[in-house]
């Protein structure tokens, strides 16, 4: 993935950062209560240290405006959920979200996930969702699409033995992308053994707004992966952690 890194040595973030203006009462929330919910801003990330006694630690990867995660923390207090998104927009939404609820169990960090993963310790996390992810449809720009080696070697180390990731999609060629990326892949178990399974929103997801518009090309499928664990590899990335 060179190709996606800038003159910096950063992940080039495409798409927007930013919409239309933020409210005041938004504004305050990134202001106030987003620097005491981000993740420390150097060294590893150990979820376990961030809440400490939570039970089970699951990462959302691109959270939109956070309707799926403040639901999963709001049913499930003895979780901690951490989310990754980069539009300032859905970040000012779900920290509305948080501080409505009242909720202690979500930590939020505003960037591009790539950046963030290496630094994630080993099996730290139980679960990861990617929902809807941007599927940018054009074959020139399939290397933008998340899912990549890269990142199924991130998701890999990061996840405990016995660890889930639950990708979902309404566009047919990401949905066949992602089969493509982990048919190959051992590390990885698809959970599905009939056609349901993948057709057939699981019991504990949360259908969101953005779900209900129909964007894309095809009903939404489901992709459940189980992480079997095994020799974690060596992550450059991460020497300088």
């Amino acid at each position: 993935m060179t190709d996606q890194l800038n003159a910096s040595g950063d992940f080039r973030l495409f798409g927007r950062a930013k919409g239309k203006p933020l409210s005041a009462r938004q504004q305050a929330l990134i202001d106030n209560l987003l620097p005491a919910l981000d993740l420390p801003a150097e060294g590893e990330v150990v979820p376990a240290r961030l809440v400490p006694g939570k039970q089970g630690h699951v990462l959302e990867i691109g959270f939109g405006s956070g309707e799926h995660l403040v639901a999963q923390a709001t049913a499930h207090p003895q979780n901690l959920y951490i989310g990754i998104e980069p539009f300032l927009n859905g970040v000012a939404k779900a920290l509305a979200g948080v501080d409505e609820g009242g909720l202690t169990n979500v930590r939020l960090h505003r960037g591009d996930a790539r950046d963030a993963l290496p630094r994630f310790a080993d099996t730290s996390i139980d679960r990861i969702f990617l929902l809807f992810p941007d599927p940018w449809h054009k074959k020139r720009h399939a290397k933008r699409r998340f899912i990549q080696q890269s990142t199924r070697d991130e998701f890999a180390r990061i996840l405990k033995p016995g660890g889930q990731l639950r990708i979902a999609t309404d566009v047919k060629s990401y949905a066949d992308h992602v089969m493509a990326e982990f048919a190959g892949d051992d590390r990885f178990d698809w959970t599905a053994r009939q056609a349901d399974d993948w057709r057939i929103a699981p019991g504990d997801h949360v259908r969101t707004r953005y779900e209900t518009k129909n964007l894309g090309d095809c009903a939404p499928v489901f992709m459940d992966f189980v992480c079997r664990g095994g020799a974690v590899l060596p992550n450059p990335a991460r020497a300088s952690i």
